[in-house]
C-alpha cells in the first residue's frame, strides 16, 4: 500500500508520541481525517487535546489515538516540510546560482523551490510566478508571515526577462495583494551589472517607495558568479559599481526615512566591502531578518565580539516556532559534534572566506588579539567572485592548511561552512590534512575562543 503523508524521522522520549507508541518511520496518513499537506497544516492540526491519528507502519495501517494538553507538542519530527509536492521553481534566471555548481555534489543542492511555504518556513525568497489566488487566500487567513519576495527589478520586462518566464513581468500583482492584507514582506533585488542596476535600479528603488512602502525591507546583494556559469552576461559588480550602488541606496534610504519615518532600503555587507568601505552597524529592529542576506551582518558580529553579546540567530523564517518541522537542508546543525578545542601552541591561525578575513584582520588589530593571525582562504572550488566563508569547501581548507602542519600551530574554522559536518564538497573535519577547531560563527563565541586561547598558552 502506497500512501503518501509526514514520515517521522524523530520520536521525543516521554512526549505525548512516545507514549502512544510512534515510531521512526511511521507515516501520518492523516490527523483527525484530514491529510495535512505541510508541516504548517500539521502544527495546526495535532494542537489540540485529542488527536486522532491514521498511520502507516509498513503494509500496516493504524488508528491512534493521542490525549495530550490543548497546545502541547505532539514530540515528533519529520522529514520534509511538504508533504504534498515542493513547489519548483519555473524561472529559469540567467544568475541562478544552482545553475553555476559543479556536477557531482549533493542532490538536495541542485533542487530550485519557489514555494511560498518554505519562504514562511525558512525565509527562502519566492519570485510569486507560481503563486495562486488559493495560495493568496491561505496566506491570509493563517497569516503566513513574514515572507521574503524576489523583486529584482519593478520594469516588468527586465524581470520578465531576468527570469526567463513571462509571469515574472506580472507576479508582482500578488506582493501588492500581500501588503494590502497586512503581510510582512521582505523584498530582495540580486544585482547584476549592465541588466538592472543604475537607471533600472534607480527605478526599481523609487517604485519600491512608491507603490510597495509596506514593504518590511529591500535587500541589494551583488551576484554571485561561480566559474562554472555558461552565462556571457553574467559578470561580478566591480568596485566602481558598487560604490554607485552604494550612492543609489544611501540616496533612497534617505528618502525613506523622510517619507516613511524608517529605513526602508538596505545594501548587503558584501557591497560596502568590495567598494572597500565599512559595512554599516546593523540595524535591530530587522537585523534577524537580513542578516542571512548578508546585510548588517558585519556589524552584528563586531557589535557581538567588542560587546560580549549574542548574535541574532542566523536564518529567518518561522522554523523554530513550528513544532515538528525538519530542517530540511536549510537549517541542520552545522556539526554533528565539534572538533573540540585543542591544547594551545604558540600560535594561532584563523582561517575564513576572503571576505571575513577583511573584518576579522581589522577587528583583532585593534584589540588584544593582533598577535592571532586571520588568513583568507580562496576560494577556488566555485571561483569567480566567490569570498564568503559559507561556501568554503574542504579542498580549499586543506590548500590554505599546508603551510600550518605544525604541531606549534593551532588553527580554527567558523561553522557556517558545514552543514552535518559535511563541506559543500562533501568531504568532512576528518578530511581535513591537520585536525582544526571549529568555532560558532558569531562574535562573542570567537572572542571567547580566543580569551581561552590566550589564558591557556600563558598559563605555566
Amino acid at each position: 500500500m502506497d500512501v503518501s503523508g509526514a514520515v517521522i524521522s524523530t520520536v521525543r522520549a516521554g512526549s505525548a508520541a512516545d507514549s502512544a507508541g510512534l515510531l521512526v518511520g511511521d507515516v501520518i496518513v492523516d490527523i483527525n481525517g484530514v491529510p495535512p499537506n505541510d508541516v504548517i497544516e500539521y502544527q495546526r492540526m495535532v494542537d489540540d487535546a485529542h488527536v486522532r491519528l491514521t498511520l502507516q507502519r509498513e503494509t500496516d495501517v493504524l488508528a491512534v489515538e493521542i490525549f495530550k494538553a490543548q497546545g502541547e507538542p505532539l514530540g515528533v519530527t519529520v522529514e520534509s516540510a511538504v508533504f504534498d509536492k515542493i513547489r519548483t521553481c519555473d524561472n529559469h534566471c540567467s544568475f541562478c546560482f544552482i545553475y553555476q555548481l559543479p556536477k557531482g555534489m549533493r542532490r538536495s543542492l541542485y533542487v530550485k523551490d519557489d514555494d511560498y511555504r518554505l519562504s514562511f518556513l525558512y525565509g527562502n525568497y519566492t519570485t510569486l510566478t507560481r503563486f495562486t489566488e488559493f495560495d493568496l487566500e491561505r496566506v491570509i487567513e493563517e497569516r503566513l508571515s513574514p515572507l521574503y519576495v524576489s523583486i529584482h527589478a519593478t520594469d516588468p520586462s527586465v524581470r520578465a526577462d531576468m527570469l526567463r518566464n513571462p509571469r515574472g513581468a506580472t507576479s508582482l500583482r500578488w506582493l501588492s495583494s500581500l501588503l494590502a492584507a497586512g503581510i510582512d514582506v521582505h523584498g530582495q533585488v540580486v544585482l547584476c551589472p549592465g541588466i538592472n542596476d543604475r537607471a533600472v535600479l534607480t527605478q526599481t528603488l523609487s517604485d519600491v517607495l512608491t507603490k510597495y512602502p509596506d514593504l518590511v525591507t529591500l535587500s541589494v546583494v551583488p551576484v554571485g558568479v561561480s566559474d562554472f556559469t555558461t552565462e556571457e552576461t553574467m559578470r561580478p559588480l566591480t568596485s566602481r559599481e558598487a560604490k554607485e550602488v552604494i550612492a543609489a541606496v544611501h540616496r533612497f534610504q534617505d528618502l525613506s526615512r523622510d517619507r516613511l519615518g524608517r529605513t526602508l532600503i538596505y545594501a548587503s555587507d558584501e557591497i560596502y566591502l568590495l567598494a572597500d568601505q565599512e559595512p554599516p552597524d546593523s540595524d535591530p529592529d530587522v537585523q534577524a531578518d537580513l542578516i542571512e542576506n548578508g546585510v548588517g551582518l558585519t556589524g552584528a558580529f563586531r557589535n557581538s565580539f567588542l560587546n560580549r553579546s549574542q548574535m541574532s540567530s542566523l536564518g529567518t523564517g518561522f522554523f523554530q516556532s513550528v513544532d515538528g518541522a525538519p530542517a530540511e537542508g536549510y537549517r541542520r546543525p552545522r556539526t554533528t559534534s565539534h572538533s573540540g578545542y585543542t591544547a594551545p601552541s604558540s600560535r594561532l591561525v584563523l582561517l575564513t572566506g576572503e571576505y571575513g578575513a577583511q573584518t576579522l584582520q581589522r577587528l583583532l588589530a585593534e584589540t588584544n588579539f593582533a598577535d592571532v593571525e586571520v588568513v583568507p582562504v580562496s576560494n577556488r572550488f566555485f571561483g569567480g567572485n566567490i569570498k564568503v566563508a559559507g561556501l568554503l569547501t574542504a579542498t580549499d581548507i586543506n590548500t590554505t592548511l599546508s603551510p600550518y602542519l605544525s604541531p606549534d600551530v593551532s588553527v580554527a574554522i567558523p561553522d557556517v561552512c558545514l552543514s552535518d559536518g559535511r563541506f559543500l564538497d562533501g568531504l568532512g573535519l576528518e578530511d581535513l590534512v591537520r585536525p582544526v577547531d571549529v568555532v560558532p560563527t558569531n562574535g562573542l563565541a570567537l572572542r571567547e575562543y580566543l580569551e581561552r586561547w590566550q589564558a591557556d598558552r600563558s598559563s605555566p
